[in-house]
């Protein structure tokens, strides 16, 4: 079922623009231009998040927050407004708004918060969830790595970009030790709210606190026996990680609340995209806590550090959506492939499996095109890393390095290699004799 959002915005424009931001990226959205419509149609729908201007022709933004918070209904709440007034922001906040941004808000900005609104805070998996395998060289090496590191019950640290599949490795690592059928739990920690991070990893009593009606699991109870992933770790409170250290140094904790200890019977793996040695310069992250959740270090390399993955990781998430969505598609065409290859994909393997699964969705035929795909930004200079130019054949001077190059980026596939050249897969395998590549 679609994630429903309202957009309470009078710029008719704007409010149709972001309503197709919205749809493009598979929400539901529906627009309101002013407090006493969205009021009538939050009483009607059951929204997931909530967009709205602070400047209303009736009502305004803040208010209509207030009344959220008294009516008691816990929506996710983003304010906009092009008067940035840092009084309005804290009062936003303190109301309980998610975020406040400036306008003009920009597309990848607004969605990547909303996919960020909708992330859960922990996801707890008993049953094995098919990985991905990828064969670049790059990633070969830290699936040795996570193979070694599994079977101990060492602390591991996962660093790398947002997007690049920190959490998979975590799963991984997680799979082949000895804890691989107990519940694998992954938080994430840069959306715990401050105020509730000690009780959501450690739970607490009845009565702990006001609110605290009955007695509740933290994320240590529901990951015993098996693993406890913590990504974002370098966001998380100095408190919280004093907390963290005691628990990872005796190996208990206590619930919030409570008088009897627990031991603490789960193996920590943690990540963050953060440079953990500036956050300890700047006296955000201890450093003995670093060192307990680094006793073994894993990089997570960029997608584009991987090129051989770009195309089967493509393919992979085709078939997926194709499924999900019920859409008949059969791969990429020539161009959308090269594209694939020629963009820099800052976001990752996040990005790629999101502007996937929108290409099958807008798809017209069995073949997904450039035009779907929607990579026509010129790669950025500071982040993109060569892939080869790969050529159609003409020039038999040249056709053993485009054979090679084409290859290498299609990961050994024969068909894949043979459309990027453009010639049929019978060909390729004779030109591959011709030259001794098989």
């Amino acid at each position: 079922m679609k994630r429903k959002i309202l957009i309470v915005e009078d710029n008719i424009v704007l409010s149709q623009m972001q309503k197709d931001w919205f749809g493009q990226a598979g929400y539901d959205a529906i627009t309101a231009m002013n407090e006493p419509i969205a009021r009538l149609l939050i009483r009607k729908n059951k929204f997931d998040l909530i967009l709205s201007d602070v400047r209303l022709p009736e009502g305004d933004g803040i208010s209509l927050l207030k009344w959220l918070k008294k009516e008691q209904m816990d929506i996710p709440f983003i304010i906009t407004t092009e008067y940035v007034s840092v009084p309005d922001v804290v009062r936003t906040i303190r109301l309980g708004a998610k975020d406040y941004l400036p306008k003009p808000v920009h597309r990848e900005h607004l969605l990547e918060l909303a996919e960020d609104v909708f992330r859960p805070l922990a996801i707890k998996r008993v049953r094995k969830k098919e990985l991905f395998r990828r064969t670049s060289p790059q990633m070969l090496q830290v699936e040795k790595f996570a193979g070694l590191v599994a079977p101990s019950d060492m602390s591991v640290l996962i660093l790398g970009a947002n997007g690049t599949g920190k959490e998979s490795v975590a799963q991984s690592i997680h799979e082949k030790s000895d804890r691989a059928g107990m519940p694998f739990v992954a938080v994430n920690c840069g959306i715990l709210p401050r105020e509730l991070a000690a009780s959501m990893l450690f739970g607490h009593e009845k009565g702990a606190f006001t609110g605290a009606d009955t007695a509740k699991q933290g994320f240590f109870d529901m990951a015993k026996g098996g693993t406890l992933f913590l990504d974002e770790i370098g966001t998380m409170s100095f408190e919280i990680q004093s907390m963290l250290l005691r628990v990872l140094q005796e190996n208990i904790y206590l619930p919030i609340g409570g008088n009897k200890e627990r031991i603490a019977d789960v193996r920590i793996v943690a990540a963050t995209n953060e440079d953990m040695e500036q956050a300890i310069k700047e006296g955000r992250f201890r450093e003995d806590l670093y060192h307990r959740l680094n006793e073994f270090e894993i990089r997570q390399p960029s997608l584009m550090e991987c090129p051989e993955d770009i195309l089967p990781l493509a393919d992979f998430f085709r078939e997926h959506f194709s499924k999900e969505l019920k859409r008949e598609t059969v791969g990429f065409s020539d161009e959308g492939m090269r594209q694939l290859l020629a963009y820099s994909w800052p976001g990752n393997v996040r990005e790629l499996q999101n502007r996937v699964k929108r290409t099958v969705l807008l798809a017209e035929g069995p073949l997904l095109e450039f035009s779907d795909l929607g990579t026509n930004k010129q790669p950025d200079k500071e982040t993109a890393v060569s892939v080869p130019v790969i050529a159609p054949l003409k020039d038999e001077r040249t056709e053993k390095e485009a054979i090679i190059n084409a290859l290498k980026v299609c990961n050994g596939h024969r068909e894949q290699a043979a459309r990027l050249l453009k010639i049929n897969p019978s060909t390729l395998y004779r030109k591959m004799n011709k030259y001794g590549l098989k």
